[in-house]
């Protein structure tokens, strides 16, 4: 497997962390913006569920999300157990008076160690318990080696943590100080486009970002990714100067894009005229910049990457700031945009051909090399239709709710979600639409489930053909 594929396998479970607690995040956000000394309505008692939810709610449940991905509820509780030990062994004395250091890094090394760890015992004692003592051994092998790396994280991890914090957040401090930041940009717009963005954003941004959020008040490293200023640049350039099918798709997936926050519906635009990667880095770059310039920050994540949730989550004080970043991230977009177009009209019947090549390099990055075609069985049994990708939420949400739509207009009866690869149940009554990219572990996980491979989620002929199927 190559360093790509690598990455963005590790980002994938960086992300699968993350995400599931976004909303934690977010209330955390909504809190700090409202209730502190600095907020929109101060309140001392309200202030007072800041601290702990970020000192310790939050690091748990991400330990929790980190071990359950690796083993299960029970590896969850013990990852949870785990990281109290880095969040206790972390604390430092401030004037007099002993002060939390933000746990978020040692959530995601603990989560994932409770569950190897619980994994391994389960492995080792398989086959080996008395009938009647499982209850008994389950319960106590999760708290005792959960005790035991406690006591380990409060010796080791915590402490190590805190200073990798520290190193880190003064590395970006210098970074910014010497104006360099938006440098960033000309990685991270690539790497959306090439769909490693989830081991950047949630594996580095998103942990220093809340560590800086939590004694500044607010960061720009969670806008570096977000923006949708790029992206929106390119698609209305195509709106006003593309032809063919571009043109007329854009106008919609510019809405999809700047209110919905799926980020992803731009890339085939992108990659049918390479020369347009100068576009979104350019717009990224003087993003930033502008972000940097003025002092702009969010109190939060804001996952998706909407204007909705990005104002939802912008700083007191900051909004024209932010304003002002997505605008110019867009205009700078926009123009380069424009000229690329403006020169070469060979693109418009290139669409097609982008959306697919999208698709290839979508599974080159995850490894995956046989993607295999629509194979139409019978659904005659098929109760449920679940759209299935990586996180379970954005394009496959979408896709999902596109088939809803075209299953009530033939006035069918199917129950039709979406579910992250990592939650999904094999069940022979369930047909799970997938990209193609992602068809061989959706396989692996749900081997008598009936599959369904396709390129995009957003535009494929093959939704009409599950409707013919489903009304058979």
């Amino acid at each position: 497997m190559n360093i790509k594929a690598n990455i963005q396998k590790f980002g994938t479970f960086l992300s699968g962390m993350i995400m599931p607690n976004i909303g934690v995040l977010i209330a955390w956000g909504v809190l700090t913006a409202l209730f502190i000394p600095d907020g929109f309505i101060p309140n001392k008692e309200f202030a007072n569920m800041v601290s702990p939810m970020l000192e310790f709610l939050i690091p748990i449940l991400i330990a929790y999300s980190g071990g359950k991905i690796i083993s299960d509820e029970r590896g969850g509780v013990v990852g949870a157990i785990a990281v109290m030990g880095a969040i206790e062994g972390a604390v430092v004395i401030v004037d007099g008076e002993p002060t939390h250091v933000t746990m978020i890094l040692g959530g995601m090394v603990m989560g994932p160690i409770g569950g190897f760890a619980i994994k391994y015992f389960d492995k080792w004692v398989e086959n080996k318990i008395k009938p009647g003592l499982e209850m008994l051994v389950n319960n106590f092998s999760a708290g005792l080696i959960g005790f035991a790396l406690a006591l380990l994280a409060y010796v080791g991890v915590g402490p190590f943590v805190r200073s990798l914090t520290d190193i880190l957040g003064e590395m970006v401090q210098a970074i910014m100080n010497a104006g360099l930041l938006p440098l960033a940009n000309l990685f991270i717009e690539p790497a959306k486009i090439l769909f490693l963005n989830n081991a950047i954003n949630h594996g580095i941004l998103t942990p220093l970002g809340i560590d800086q959020a939590s004694q500044n008040g607010k960061s720009v490293l969670f806008l570096l990714e977000a923006n949708p200023g790029p992206g929106l640049g390119v698609l209305l350039a195509f709106c006003l100067f593309g032809s063919g099918a571009a043109k007329s798709s854009a106008p919609g997936a510019a809405i999809i894009q700047f209110i919905g926050g799926i980020h992803e519906i731009y890339f085939p635009y992108v990659m049918m005229k390479p020369a347009l990667f100068l576009s979104v880095i350019c717009g990224g770059v003087a993003g930033t910049f502008t972000n940097v310039l003025l002092g702009s920050g969010l109190r939060a994540p804001a996952s998706p990457g909407s204007i909705i949730a990005i104002m939802g989550m912008t700083a007191g004080g900051t909004y024209l700031g932010v304003l002002c970043g997505i605008f110019v991230a867009c205009a700078v977009s926009f123009l380069i945009s424009m000229i690329i177009l403006k020169s070469d009209k060979s693109v418009s019947d290139d669409f097609l051909k982008a959306s697919q090549t999208i698709a290839q390099n979508k599974a080159f990055s995850k490894g995956v090399q046989n993607n295999k075609a629509f194979d139409a069985k019978t659904l005659k049994e098929i109760k449920t239709i679940i759209f299935a990708c990586d996180a379970g939420m954005g394009s496959s949400a979408m896709g999902a709710s596109i088939l809803r739509d075209k299953i009530q207009k033939a006035s069918l009866d199917y129950k039709v979600i979406n579910l992250a690869i990592s939650k999904l149940i094999d069940d022979p009554n369930s047909l799970i639409v997938t990209q193609e990219q992602l068809l061989d572990r959706v396989k692996a996980k749900t081997p008598t489930a009936e599959h369904i491979a396709v390129k995009d989620f957003l535009s494929t002929p093959k939704y009409g053909e599950i409707i013919e199927k489903l009304k058979e």
